[in-house]
């Protein structure tokens, strides 16, 4: 495909669609703000501005470029990457990423992560314990949650990392693969499979459906390299992101890129303040 072709489509992509894709995290006071990593951005249709930098653009490509810090060629690739017609690989020598690592253990952090899921995101014991036991779960030494991707420590391609503490944060440890692999709540006899935009929505999801497989789509993103396996395990596939207007706007190209995959939105905004409006 004409590179120019291939640059006017991607370009047309909705920003709050991309925005997700970037991990970006609307201001819940302002829906026009997005919290990314360079900054919060504004956004009116096609146009953003970072205000503190200075700096502004128009379309995807021009937004992936300065979140990511990305070049036009990378940029177009990274969008390919995630929503469709992949571009030729770009050389090695164009791509810079940190090595994988996973965030050291720090056992004195567990109690206050602990007291964080059961308190907090009201997450039953008896679904933490076999996680910690298995390594997969644990507290790294900011008192982060660490939610491994990936069947074991050994085959663990990345992290999800969640705050504790006051400020409320979330993100990727540096290096994480996602593209590789996924946190998930495997059920004992599973009746279908549910993807969420995180790992404690994956565990919130599977105690209030307990036959379902959950998994971290670690973001609401429409087409991780992995969902092919997913699919063709033959199970019912359910996308159960967020019920606001980006979680709605990824499940809406998730189901075009994949029409068998159908929506379960979560009653209130997502699976654990669902887990959170339960009686006690």
């Amino acid at each position: 495909m004409n590179w120019r072709v291939r640059a006017d489509r991607l370009r047309a992509l909705p920003l709050p669609v991309v925005l997700a894709a970037l991990e970006a995290t609307p201001d819940p006071s302002d829906p026009a703000k997005w919290r990314t990593a360079r900054g919060v951005l504004s956004v009116t249709g096609a146009k953003f501005i970072n205000w503190n930098q200075g700096v502004g653009g128009g379309g995807a490509i021009d937004l992936v470029m300065h979140v990511h810090q990305l070049g036009f060629a990378q940029a177009l690739q990274w969008l390919e990457d995630r929503f469709g017609t992949p571009a030729p690989a770009q050389p090695a020598c164009l791509v810079s990423a940190p090595a994988w690592t996973p965030p050291p253990p720090a056992m004195h952090h567990w109690p206050r992560v602990e007291c964080y899921l059961l308190e907090e995101r009201r997450l039953p014991r008896s679904l933490l314990t076999p996680l910690v036991q298995a390594e997969i779960l644990y507290a790294d030494a900011r008192a982060n949650a660490v939610f491994l991707l990936g069947d074991t420590p050994a085959t663990a391609v990345g992290a999800e990392l969640r705050g504790t503490t006051s400020q409320p944060w979330r993100g990727m440890a540096p290096g994480s693969r996602k593209d590789r692999g996924f946190f998930s709540v495997p059920a004992a006899s599973v009746q279908a499979i549910v993807l969420c935009e995180s790992a404690i929505d994956a565990l919130s999801c599977h105690i209030l459906h307990p036959t379902y497989r959950c998994v971290s789509t670690s973001g609401a993103r429409p087409d991780p390299a992995w969902l092919g396996a997913l699919l063709r395990l033959h199970r019912p596939l359910f996308c159960g992101f967020d019920a606001d207007p980006t979680g709605d706007a990824m499940a809406q190209r998730m189901s075009e890129l994949h029409p068998s995959i159908r929506r379960l939105r979560p009653p209130a905004k997502d699976w654990n303040h669902c887990l959170r409006l339960q009686p006690s």
